[in-house]
């Protein structure tokens, strides 16, 4: 069954980070749309890759996504500027949909208040940051914690993939 997924995101973001999980979740029959509350139409990775954003907040609710993509790079950092990006990706935590966050991804869920007590990883200088927010910090290629997959960087881009289609599936 086709899932549809909300990524989060804006400038800055880990190009690959955001386009092998793209693929793999449209190769395995999934949608996917790239949106954030305020941030440019387009935006630009790390590696100079040019990306639409599709929506903004006023044109969708979360009730509109089954799960959420959060890549890494700097951009987790900019979403957390406005506090509607973290509201935005609360709904999925609160409503145990699958949650995808790979590198400095899960840097950004730590606004939502809700990452106390689940088990996460992320790139290393973002340990101690989920760390103090409450997580239970693994390093590992691939966390998965009920609702919620994190992995560490692009090297793990294998498993994360995976993993997340597991949770999507099932």
């Amino acid at each position: 069954m086709s899932k549809k997924v909300a990524i989060l995101v804006t400038n800055r973001v880990e190009d690959i980070e955001l386009t092998n999980p793209v693929q793999h979740l449209e190769e395995a029959g999934h949608s996917v749309e790239l949106l954030n509350a305020d941030g440019p139409m387009e935006i630009t990775g790390n590696k100079g890759g040019q990306f639409k954003i599709e929506k903004r907040f006023d044109d969708v609710t979360p009730k509109d996504y089954d799960a959420l993509l959060v890549p890494g790079g700097f951009s987790p950092d900019l979403l957390r500027i406005n506090p509607k990006n973290a509201e935005f990706a609360a709904h999925f935590i609160k409503e145990q949909k699958p949650v995808f966050s790979i590198c400095h991804g899960p840097q950004f869920l730590i606004d939502t208040d809700l990452i106390k007590g689940y088990e996460m990883t992320s790139f290393i200088s973002v340990r101690n940051d989920l760390k103090n927010a409450g997580a239970i910090v693994k390093d590992a290629e691939v966390v998965i914690d009920r609702n919620i997959v994190t992995s560490r960087t692009p090297d793990d881009l294998e498993a994360f993939n995976r993993e997340s289609l597991k949770l999507l599936e099932a």
